[in-house]
């Protein structure tokens, strides 16, 4: 009987020492708490259960992140196309005033910049620079997210951040002159940028192009 009793406890202890698996539950058990792991850990499956549950599709971390806006950080597209259609909103900003579509434009990621522009995008949402979504993907070189946000209807090409800067001079003082930037200069003046707004002081994209020596920028300018 002893023996018996022994086994029974040396098993107990034995499943006592293994984690049981994470089981994700809705809101309404939970608060915002699951989902907001189930996005940051990228488990798709998981957050469509939860929403379909009725877990706030919006939910917010404690800097005021977004489900889509952590998605889209993490380059997660799957799952910000998951968050898209159940309704994400695509201009929810957080507390330093990042938005899923403004992240989307200043790195670059093209395909969720398209998605967002399809589902709501706001042009009169502006980052902690005062800046738009364009203005970002210039000085980072995103030559693909330039030419979409370039080309959208409406969208507000000269648009003037708080350091004083538009896309066109985003990219002509914070680059270096090199191909890409030359590109994106042309793609800018192509889709009807203005290209004599100076900055604070007063200086135009052509004198800092020439201050700084691109003459290939400057060309295009002038051209």
């Amino acid at each position: 009987m002893k023996s018996y009793f022994l086994a029974v406890t040396l098993i107990a202890m034995a499943t006592s020492c293994h984690s049981t698996p994470k089981v994700y539950t809705s809101k309404k058990s939970n608060g915002d708490r699951d989902i907001l792991e189930a996005v940051r850990m990228n488990d798709v499956k998981a957050t469509e259960k939860l929403l379909m549950n009725g877990a706030n599709i919006n939910a917010v971390d404690k800097s005021k992140r977004s489900l889509l806006l952590i998605a889209t950080s993490n380059t997660n597209t799957e799952m910000a196309r998951l968050l898209v259609k159940y309704g994400a909103d695509v201009n929810q900003q957080a507390n330093n005033l990042d938005s899923p579509f403004l992240y989307a434009g200043a790195s670059g990621q093209t395909e969720l910049v398209q998605l967002f522009l399809s589902n709501g995008a706001r042009f009169d949402v502006f980052n902690r620079y005062h800046g738009s979504a364009l203005i970002p993907a210039c000085e980072r070189g995103h030559i693909e997210t330039v030419q979409l946000l370039a080309n959208t209807k409406n969208y507000p090409l000269d648009h003037v951040n708080r350091l004083g800067w538009t896309a066109s001079l985003e990219a002509i003082i914070l680059g270096d002159g090199s191909e890409k930037y030359q590109k994106i200069v042309q793609i800018l003046k192509n889709a009807g940028a203005k290209m004599d707004i100076p900055d604070h002081d007063g200086v135009t994209p052509l004198q800092h192009a020439e201050q700084r020596g691109y003459k290939e920028i400057a060309s295009i300018i002038k051209s």
